[in-house]
């Protein structure tokens, strides 16, 4: 079937959303617009979907996420007897209906739903499918995606994002599947009326609490620290499960950013919802002005990644996801290990593009790292392999740079409730000790090293886009640099064929973790540079590593690299 057979059968079949036919109309005399509605069914990858709101293949709307809903039913269907799901959304622009939507083909498939009453978090999504012990879960979010994208996050029993091996087999059944003619689908409330669609109720949400709140150390220091905070939720889903929480450890002196306070997803002050830009931050900032606030929070729109900043002078520095990680892995390991509750053999875990600061502090307490490949599921399944064993004690905290956290056990993915919680806590023990956080920050350099850690993001949109990224990365692979920024290529890692080479040596190492389009240069000095193109956008992410002995000497490093790469990527 041509592009133009299929645009066709859209006009003619699209009538479920009505905000669908005027779409198509409006571009039915432009080629090119046409091509890129439905060049390509929207990927399903191991994250599930996430694209542009819009008709057609190439487009979240009803019918493909009723299709990819389809394939995951027959999915869970062969795999457990009596299947359930349970099912979140977040703010984002037809996050409702794409939930109804998928619950619809669930319940329609003989699957019992369980969904939340309003908009909540990714984490309580995860923590959802553990205690209701769900076959498997589905987060509507497209995370810190600008507002015309929507996405689909798909999990297992786990309460982990799903394996690379299940999303295959989804895919598989999405790929035989008709958008049209072979979805099974109910009325949504029908189904509520029928039972194969029940509301989760406050018990799941109060167990979540507790569990959160049971990650704290020294909670108790808060209500009389007399911190001060300015809270933005970016018209997400943490404002109240954050506010609630600061709230039962003593924090109430927090000041919410009004404007981005209630649920958009339209998030008309703020483009691009992403806590690890400054952008996101500008009006919390502007708070940050009038209040004085000893931390300004900024949680993503489906609330599992935090960015923040705090006082530098007359401004207020931003911290970065790798600087944050860091001082909560510093500060969980030494108050742990203070008051007695440090495990035996403990371990912490992060992706290899976060930073190795993390080596020289887990060093120094005695914790065993363990590196995981870039996406959260996988640190999420180091958890799950630890409680097969019956340790899952041993896990004390897991982060990536891109501003996702996880101490304790209870979900499988990042949570920005409980890493909002462990950040104040962390601010308010040193506040005690008359400590800021950026002293603490200062500190910890001191004693590990000056460690400088970016990232840089080259965007390809479109068909040719995605053609432009995989001939850049094959050029990497097939002309390899001998100098990146002025600095000699010590070694070259490629997780596309599970091999390390040491450039001087010509030896040959091979990776043990699953193949990923991932190549890793380490430079001289201790310099690093991870190139990936993005599981969720049309980018290819590049992420720089620079040691020296002041920060003035790390970003000089780094400039040079980010030059070299700005040619190779225009």
């Amino acid at each position: 079937m041509s592009i133009m057979d299929i645009y066709n059968t859209w006009c003619q079949k699209a009538v479920d959303d009505p905000d669908l036919l005027p779409e198509l109309l409006e571009i039915q005399k432009n080629e090119t617009e046409i091509r890129e509605h439905f060049y390509r069914d929207l990927e399903f990858g191991t994250g599930g979907l996430r694209g542009i709101i819009g008709a057609g293949t190439n487009r979240m709307n009803v019918y493909t996420v009723r299709r990819a809903t389809q394939g995951l039913a027959n999915y869970i269907k062969a795999a457990f007897e009596t299947p359930s799901v349970a099912i979140s959304y977040d703010s984002r622009i037809k996050s409702t209906k794409f939930a109804q939507a998928a619950a619809s083909v669930l319940a329609a498939n003989g699957i019992k739903v369980h969904i939340y009453t309003e908009l909540m978090p990714t984490p309580c999504l995860s923590f959802a499918v553990r205690a209701l012990k769900c076959s498997g879960g589905i987060m509507v979010t497209a995370s810190h995606n600008p507002s015309k994208y929507n996405g689909y996050k798909v999990y297992g029993s786990d309460g982990c994002q799903m394996t690379l091996e299940a999303a295959e087999q989804v895919l598989h059944e999405i790929n035989s599947l008709d958008i049209f003619n072979d979805v099974k689908y109910c009325d949504f409330e029908k189904a509520v009326a029928d039972g194969m669609v029940s509301y989760i109720n406050q018990d799941v949400i109060e167990a979540y609490y507790k569990n959160v709140m049971a990650q704290g150390i020294h909670t108790d220091l808060c209500a009389s620290s007399g911190l001060k905070i300015v809270y933005t939720p970016l018209n997400g889903t943490g404002n109240k499960p954050v506010r609630e929480v600061l709230s039962r450890i003593g924090i109430k002196d927090v000041t919410v950013v009004k404007e981005q306070e209630k649920p958009d997803g339209h998030f008309p002050t703020c483009p691009y919802p992403n806590p690890e830009i400054r952008e996101a931050l500008e009006l919390g900032l502007k708070y940050c002005d009038e209040v004085k606030p000893d931390l300004l929070l900024a949680t993503d729109p489906d609330a599992d990644r935090v960015g923040i900043a705090v006082p530098d002078g007359e401004d207020y520095a931003l911290f970065s996801g790798n600087e944050v990680g860091a001082m909560l892995l510093e500060y969980i390991c030494s108050q742990r290990k203070e008051n007695g509750t440090l495990p035996e053999h403990p371990i912490c875990v992060k992706t290899i593009v976060t930073t190795d600061l993390v080596k020289a502090i887990a060093k120094e307490y005695g914790v065993k790292v363990i590196e995981v490949l870039t996406g959260f599921k996988f640190i999420g399944e180091q958890i799950g392999l630890l409680e097969e064993k019956g340790e899952e004690d041993r896990y004390i905290f897991g982060y990536e740079e891109s501003y996702g956290y996880l101490a304790g056990t209870y979900v499988r993915d990042k949570d920005a409730v409980v890493a909002s919680m462990l950040i104040c806590e962390m601010a308010a023990y040193y506040r005690t000790k008359g400590i800021s956080l950026l002293q603490a920050r200062e500190n910890m350099y001191q004693k590990y090293g000056v460690f400088r850690h970016s990232l840089q993001s080259f965007a390809f949109e479109g068909e040719s886009g995605m053609n432009k990224m995989n001939s850049l990365m094959q050029g990497l692979r097939d002309h390899r640099p001998e100098t990146i920024g002025g600095l000699k290529v010590v070694s070259v890692s490629d997780y596309q064929t599970s091999e390390t080479t040491d450039i001087t040596t010509g030896e040959k190492t091979v990776i043990t973790l699953p193949k990923s389009n991932v190549l890793v240069f380490t430079l001289e000095q201790g310099a690093k540079v991870v190139i990936r193109p993005s599981g969720t956008e049309p980018k290819i992410k590049s992420y720089y590593t620079t040691i020296g002995d002041t920060m003035a000497d790390a970003i000089a490093t780094e400039d040079k690299l980010k030059a070299d790469f700005s040619q190779i990527f225009k």
